[in-house]
């Protein structure tokens, strides 16, 4: 992997490039340094829920979470490298049916809300999807694993979930926020009668 870094200010991107692991240099517009970046920003969001009170089950995902993301962002800047393996995917479905299996079925769409832990987990999987988004757009430009691709599919649907989760945890919310469609009010009026 490449060198530490031991300074942070190199100047070295004020070109308008940047370097990858590899010890190549790339445009700062190019696909892998988006993607990268998306990866990125998708780990601080996730710290950023991190800073709300969360059961310890949810936090010590979240954290595993971050590390994987970090080597998802170790093989994003090294071309040809593997540092996220496909039991990290495993982790995230077997998460995925354990947070499910205790949510009532969804009666519609649900908003971005209720608590403030949920609401930045429903961030964290936009942001989710945009790195899925990036890599797929790098993957149709150069090689690239189909193991990121595919952690980051299952991460966006695993943080829609543990925002469901998250709604339930804190008690002054308790509940998803339900868009209000016209075919749920018919139903319920329907189910009044």
């Amino acid at each position: 992997m490449g060198k530490r870094l031991t300074q942070i200010a190199t100047r070295t991107g004020d070109d308008g490039s940047t370097g990858l692991g590899n010890n190549t240099r790339v445009p700062k517009h190019h696909l892998r340094v988006h993607a990268m970046g998306d990866v990125d920003e998708l780990n601080s969001h996730i710290g950023l829920l991190l800073c709300e009170p969360v059961p310890a089950e949810v936090r010590e995902l979240l954290l595993d979470v971050q590390h994987q993301l970090f080597n998802l962002g170790g093989e994003l800047s090294i071309p040809g490298f593997e540092l996220l393996k496909q039991e990290a995917v495993l982790q995230l479905d077997q998460a995925l049916a354990t947070h499910n299996a205790g949510l009532p079925r969804l009666q519609e769409f649900i908003l971005p809300g209720g608590s403030r832990a949920s609401a930045q987990a429903h961030v964290c999987r936009t942001v989710a999807r945009r790195a899925e988004r990036a890599v797929v757009a790098l993957g149709n430009q150069e090689p690239v694993r189909e193991t990121p691709r595919h952690y980051l599919n299952r991460l966006s649907d695993l943080l829609f979930v543990l925002a469901r989760v998250l709604n339930r945890v804190d008690g002054s919310a308790g509940d998803d926020v339900y868009w209000k469609s016209e075919r749920l009010a018919r139903s319920q009026a329907d189910d009044a009668v």
